[in-house]
């Protein structure tokens, strides 16, 4: 339903994790399989809304500012068609998971990165590990490396991807 308001037939889900705190579902440009924005859905009302921190603050075409997201689209305004924006990122994605991993060597000794890492337009966002299985998600900007826990999932408990549905 969130994403038929926009009636752009380019976004679809590319995966859906279930978290004990909510749904979180990456939703990608089809034509492009870059990552387009990211949601959070409400496990209780099954509302699906953009999700906080560098979904909205880094997204460049989908994000707060960019006409696209929340601002623009859907609470507070009319949906404007999102800006152009290049894909290419100072920061690449190997460049991504070494910040990644050594924001975790600091602060989640044990906790890994693993090989899923979404680009999306100004940042990446990559799941963790530890022991081979997913424990939770970080985004990492694509311009400067800061690194972002996504702290608000919780405990991971199973991960779904758009081909289990076909």
């Amino acid at each position: 339903d969130y994403l038929a308001y926009y009636g752009n037939d380019e976004l679809v889900i590319k995966e859906i994790m279930i978290f004990d705190n909510n749904a979180y579902a990456i939703i990608i440009e089809e034509s492009t399989g870059l990552g387009a924005f990211e949601l959070l859905i409400d496990p209780v009302s099954k509302t699906a809304y953009p999700e906080y921190g560098p979904n909205m603050m880094w997204n460049l075409k989908y994000g707060l500012h960019s006409g696209y997201g929340m601002m623009g689209g859907g609470m507070m305004g009319n949906y404007q068609q999102p800006q152009n924006v290049d894909v290419e990122m100072p920061v690449s994605a190997e460049e991504a998971a070494t910040y990644a991993q050594d924001y975790l060597a600091r602060y989640q000794p044990g906790v890994t990165v693993s090989n899923e890492i979404t680009p999306f337009y100004g940042y990446y966002t990559i799941d963790l590990e530890e022991d081979g299985q997913i424990v939770g998600m970080l985004s990492v900007n694509g311009y400067d490396g800061q690194v972002i826990y996504h702290s608000w999932h919780g405990t991971f408990i199973e991960m779904v991807h758009e081909s289990d549905h076909e």
